[in-house]
């Protein structure tokens, strides 16, 4: 079984200033020659990038990947993207790694550029904050560092980057708290400790510890949106838009509770795709 297992719902493309307030959905731009003609998408991040246990016990289901996915039914960014303009046929690359934190996204950002990607999504963080402990949780100026180099390593390509919020994970335990079978796989498959452990406990210590990993959350978004200002008009952060999604238990793997299943990653690629470039592309 996976040893790190990934955010519920979240990352993605960017391709604007991306400087809205963490909970605010960012404005409408014009859109630029590189946003309509994209060639080569690359998917970076972690297990929800990676599709994980969209399609099956314990896989990757990259064809179900709200980002590059090739599944009509979830209608990814690459599949919107294609039905923008034909260029990007057959160019929908996919690095996230199930397990991945973000040490591993500056690795991820060189691979995209060695094939040459021009429209780069990113999802990243929930690992970070899913250890075992929430003393354990990376630092928010190391996560920070991380996702600047990362950038550092697109930003010269002059590729577009949609970066989205990392999902509220205390909404998570909300939503699973009262469901045995939620409270069973968190438990026995250890998945993300430091907010999921002892799901029933109402101890203040417990309360406590799911409140630091929450603001240890938003505060990884915050340096998100700052890093995507930072690299400029061609980045566009999602404005907090995963994060205050209200998802719900159907829209969650029931082979571990934790993952986005096929109609989470769809939900995904929607609300990622209107925040950021192209909004409002179907009803």
């Amino acid at each position: 079984m996976i040893k790190k297992i990934t955010s519920v719902l979240a990352v993605a493309v960017l391709f604007g200033p991306g400087t809205a307030h963490a909970q605010t959905r960012p404005q409408t731009r014009p859109q630029t020659r590189a946003q309509t003609s994209p060639r080569v998408l690359a998917a970076l991040g972690d297990s929800i990038s990676a599709g994980f246990n969209a399609c099956g016990w314990y896989v990757s289901c990259t064809s179900r990947s709200w980002a590059a996915g090739d599944n009509t039914e979830v209608n990814s960014h690459y599949l919107r993207l294609l039905a923008l303009g034909p260029a990007i046929k057959g160019h929908n690359l996919n690095f996230a790694v199930p397990g991945s934190t973000s040490a591993d996204l500056v690795g991820q950002a060189r691979q995209a550029v060695e094939k040459g990607a021009d429209y780069v999504t990113i999802l990243i963080g929930a690992q970070d904050a899913c250890m075992g402990s929430a003393k354990a949780m990376t630092p928010v100026a190391t996560y920070r560092q991380r996702i600047d180099e990362a950038l550092a390593v697109l930003k010269p390509t002059g590729a577009s980057v949609f970066v989205a919020s990392i999902p509220d994970l205390k909404r998570l335990w909300r939503a699973g708290r009262d469901n045995a079978w939620a409270r069973t796989f968190w438990t026995i498959g250890n998945i993300c400790p430091s907010m999921l452990a002892n799901p029933k406990s109402m101890a203040k210590k417990d309360e406590a510890r799911r409140d630091e990993v929450r603001e240890r959350v938003m505060d990884y978004n915050d340096q998100l949106k700052q890093a995507c200002a930072r690299y400029g008009p061609a980045c566009r952060y999602d404005g907090g838009a995963v994060f205050s999604y209200p998802f719900t238990l159907k829209l969650v793997s029931a082979w571990d509770y934790f993952h986005p299943n096929a109609d989470g990653q769809k939900a995904l690629a929607k609300v990622t795709f209107d925040a950021g470039f192209f909004p409002a592309t179907e009803p």
